[in-house]
């Protein structure tokens, strides 16, 4: 059972060509199944109104399509968001007679510079990216632990709680007993489901539906976390060196208030004490940020202007 998750950035509508639209918020789901393989594209439809439906969109993924019909701020912005968070495979497909050789100066240095431009084909592209997935045959691997960020939660009658998510990292199975962050409360993985089909585990990459037992809909909310791991923590205060992106002009100066991105969270924080881009920053956080020691969170100042991403920071 093979799954790829692919952020389909930029110009929109590419992904309606490629799979069948599944659930809107501040992203539209798209999916394409091959049997018990499958792709999950998922589109930030509230960009560029929301920075959060961008940032979300490419931490859920691990292949990102980007599509450029012209180049403007947010192309730029776009570019380095995918760069800050490290999503190294993907493709550029270009419109409206823009070359190659356009963008080039734009992508390099970043982990785009080595995304293979293609032809906008969304008949090859889905043969292509369901070969990938097939490709994927994920397994549990050497770990005993994992953990699911939780995008959306429902209740379903028969079922109970149910979160819908991507699973960041690591491993668990059906029966195991979670953690959910940060309410601390244990639950019970009642079952898993990857595209509606029941499956026994959930292996990193993979989108998942949980039924949790243990907890209600209501006491969950997106950006709560579901784990098996022992080494989540929640942290209210940071101070480390910020590396900023090469295209954020300003600096972080004392009183600012920034969000700092990590899975489905994005969380407010006050910078305390800045001097200089070389210096270590302190900030506190409005309420605590759910992470793995050494995990990094994106730095964004959403009063930014035309670039709203300044870079990243590592979580202790």
């Amino acid at each position: 059972m093979g799954n790829l998750n692919v952020a389909a950035v930029g110009a929109p509508g590419l992904a309606a060509d490629i799979g069948k639209k599944g659930t809107v918020s501040d992203m539209t789901f798209y999916e394409v199944k091959e049997g018990s393989d499958s792709i999950t594209l998922i589109e930030p439809s509230k960009y560029p109104d929301k920075l959060s439906s961008l940032f979300y969109a490419t931490e859920m993924s691990e292949f990102v399509i980007l599509t450029v019909d012209k180049i403007d701020s947010f192309l730029g912005e776009t570019i380095v968001m995918v760069d800050s968070q490290k999503r190294s495979k993907g493709w550029i497909v270009l419109r409206n007679y823009i070359q190659p050789e356009q963008l080039k100066p734009l992508i390099a240095g970043t982990c785009l510079e080595g995304y293979e431009f293609v032809e906008e084909d969304p008949t090859a592209m889905r043969i292509a990216l369901i070969d990938m997935a097939k490709a994927e045959k994920r397994t549990a691997g050497d770990g005993t632990c994992g953990s699911c960020p939780v995008d959306s939660h429902f209740n379903v009658k028969g079922v109970g709680t149910v979160v819908l998510g991507s699973v960041a990292d690591g491993y668990f199975k059906v029966h195991d007993k979670m953690t959910v962050w940060p309410v601390k409360k244990e639950v019970v993985l009642r079952s898993i489901q990857k595209h509606d089909i029941d499956a026994q585990d959930g292996v990193k990459g993979d989108h998942v539906g949980l039924a949790l037992k243990g907890i209600e809909s209501d006491e969950l909310d997106r950006g709560f976390v579901c784990s098996t791991d022992p080494s989540i923590k929640m942290t209210q205060k940071v101070t480390g060196k910020v590396t900023y992106n090469k295209y954020y002009r300003g600096e972080l100066k004392d009183g600012m208030m920034v969000h700092v991105g990590h899975w489905m969270q994005m969380v407010p924080a006050r910078i305390e004490k800045a001097s200089g881009k070389d210096a270590d920053v302190e900030m506190s956080f409005d309420g605590q940020i759910i992470h793995k020691p050494g995990d990094e969170g994106v730095v964004m100042y959403l009063e930014g202007g035309k670039l709203r991403v300044v870079g990243t920071i590592v979580l202790p």
